[in-house]
């Protein structure tokens, strides 16, 4: 395979911070690779290098792909003053522009100006084109395309940047936490399609079953270095435990050896030979590894939570709408001593207003909620907590409590609560500016663990955490002996900390399912599979009844063409995968014409999955 990517003793420090240090690496083509490193080791700073955005102090970074290379960032900078139609289509290879063009001249209605935009359109094939992106703006769920990108939210904006990287089909591309403001239908598509795209993927994240199913290679940023894993998330663990065992023996044994060189080193005189000299550098080499130690830092988050009556939360028949919006319907609930709920919907569903009604920061418009004498709860909202940059760490925490209690009795100064939490003691008195995005959140979830709630409620708390303190935060929420309550995109989260989800449907219906999100995932697909059989098997229109109009119809002329000629294009891929199927079955092929019609069968799955989910959402309109 040929070399897409060549980083070369690459260095970046900030101040007296060193983020790594003659890292090197080469990525092939067609690789899918994953970055992995905890918050404010330099990740985002390492993919800011590779895109050209940022200087490095040392090494050189080579893109042999230059021309096809795409990088989405954590907080992607787009053009105010366009439209969400003008940023998506504002990269400048002929299509686009052609594209463009053509739904500028629609909107002018002049005949002249349309017949020449079909013409060119035609010229480019751009009819094939347009549809692929339509489905990738239909999937992305974006706002009205006219509209403003001044007037869009944080993550409609992230969905905009990544609408207009995936439409280029680059050759090359980089992605900052891609996940993070997607709903988890959103992530599950995005990961379907990534996984069987022919592309090249450098990308940080931190959702694991992305990482699982995506990357074929992790490269993980540790203690200045890079470590190379080839293989997905799951290797990645096992590998990552054996390096650090065998890391950890060859430095016991370097401490042992130490012991004895340190005391030559006290009797020796002044070296005078060239054999005393080299045992005298190999001291210094020994001494190095031996104070080199892994620390894996695992917490112990076992902290005393107030005591929990028999009475916890009852909400009964609350009703709210933000305008023609409905979040909640006659919804009404008991919470049980110790459950653990995930809360999962669309964005936009309603899931922070409910989590707000629940703590009282918003009223029911109808019905009312009763919460027991001795609740406390412990909210970790996804706006995060708003610091005083200029306060020193240790002085966050330190006008929370000065020592905290744990659930066997002992205490813990704040300071020492904050090292288990991964701040080191020499980073206490620093100011919070100089914290990374994600140093910031971890530092807001001990502001709300040090309260000592028995009631939890944590909004996204996924966002920009890494995966270490990940690990550690669902470790702790197993066996923490209180209520939880959860709005998160990541199924891996879910499946370890939720009993049961409540499911917003829209319109205000809360689903109560039992069962993790996998459970619930095995469930949805099959009632949607079988809802798909059922509309397919219908008789289609006439064409009188076609010509009939219907005042409900939402869908304009071109979306009916966009919609029958769906419908016959899904038609023809599945006889020809049917005939592809039979075709790898015979044992007839020769190896080549096996590799093609493999590669062939997989690109055709992939048509068919874009084209259903199109055809599902134009259909569901027209009925």
């Amino acid at each position: 395979m040929s070399s897409i990517l060549q980083v070369e003793n690459l260095a970046r420090s900030y101040g007296e911070k060193n983020l790594f240090e003659n890292i090197s690496f080469v990525i092939s083509q067609g690789q899918k690779i994953a970055l992995i490193a905890r918050n404010g080791a330099g990740k985002t700073s390492l993919l800011n290098i590779i895109a050209g955005l940022e200087p490095c102090d040392a090494g050189t970074v080579t893109h042999f792909s230059r021309h096809s290379f795409e990088y989405l960032k954590q907080d992607p900078e787009l053009n105010e003053s366009n439209s969400v139609f003008e940023e998506v289509y504002s990269h400048s290879n002929d299509i686009q522009r052609t594209i463009l063009n053509y739904e500028r001249v629609i909107a002018g209605h002049n005949k002249e100006d349309i017949q020449q935009a079909i013409t060119e359109m035609d010229t480019v094939n751009g009819w094939e084109y347009e549809t692929r992106v339509k489905q990738i703006l239909t999937q992305l769920k974006l706002p009205a395309l006219d509209q403003s990108i001044r007037e869009l939210s944080g993550g409609q904006r992230k969905r905009v940047a990544l609408a207009k990287v995936l439409i280029t089909e680059p050759e090359f591309l980089i992605l900052d936490e891609p996940t993070n403001h997607l709903d988890v239908e959103m992530i599950e598509w995005f990961e379907e399609l990534l996984s069987k795209a022919r592309i090249t993927l450098l990308m940080v994240t931190h959702d694991r079953y992305f990482l699982e199913r995506v990357c074929d290679e992790i490269l993980e940023l540790e203690n200045s270095a890079i470590y190379r894993y080839r293989g997905n998330y799951s290797w990645f663990v096992e590998k990552q435990a054996e390096r650090r065992e065998i890391r950890n023996k060859e430095i016991e044994r370097a401490q042992n050896l130490l012991r004895t060189e340190q005391e030559w080193m006290r009797r020796m005189p002044k070296a005078r030979s060239t054999k005393a000299k080299a045992r005298i550098d190999s001291y210094f080499e020994l001494k190095e590894t031996a104070e080199n130690k892994v620390n894996e830092e695992r917490l112990n988050l076992n902290i005393e939570g107030a005591r929990m009556g028999k009475k916890i939360l009852e909400i009964n028949d609350i009703t709210f709408s933000w305008g023609n919006l409905t979040i909640l319907k006659n919804f009404t609930y008991t919470f049980k001593r110790f459950e653990k709920i995930g809360i999962i919907g669309k964005n936009g569903s309603g899931k922070s207003t409910f989590l707000d009604i629940i703590t009282g920061k918003l009223r029911p418009q109808k019905g009312h909620i009763q919460t027991g004498e001795t609740i406390q709860y412990g909210y970790y909202q996804q706006q995060g907590l708003i610091f005083n940059e200029d306060t020193k760490v240790i002085d966050v925490v330190k006008e929370i409590a000065e020592v905290v209690k744990l659930g066997n009795g002992d205490t813990l100064s704040s300071a020492a609560f904050l090292n288990y939490f991964m701040f080191p003691y020499p980073s206490h008195y620093q100011p919070v500016y100089k914290l990374s995005g994600g140093e910031k959140r971890r530092l807001y979830l001990v502001t709300v663990l040090m309260r000592s709630p028995n009631f939890l409620i944590l909004d996204e708390p996924t966002n920009d955490l890494d995966i270490l303190t990940l690990n550690v935060l669902e470790e702790y929420l197993a066996s923490f002996s209180g209520c939880v309550l959860v709005v998160t995109h990541d199924r891996y989260f879910l499946d370890k900390i939720a009993d049961h989800l409540f499911v917003f449907e829209g319109d205000g219906i809360i689903k109560d399912f039992p069962g993790n999100y996998t459970q619930y995932k095995d469930w949805s697909d099959h009632r949607k599979r079988q809802a798909l059989l059922q509309r397919r098997v219908e008789p289609p229109r006439t064409e009188r009844e076609k010509r009939i109009p219907d005042n409900t119809n939402k869908l304009s002329f071109r979306e009916r063409q966009e919609l029958e000629t769906l419908e016959k294009k899904i038609g023809e891929l599945e006889a020809e995968k049917s005939g592809i199927e039979a075709d790898l079955q015979s044992g007839k092929l020769k190896p080549d014409e096996l590799i093609q019609c493999s590669h062939r069968f997989a690109n055709i799955i992939t048509e068919i999955g874009f084209m259903s989910d199109r055809w599902l959402d134009l259909s569901a309109r027209d009925s």
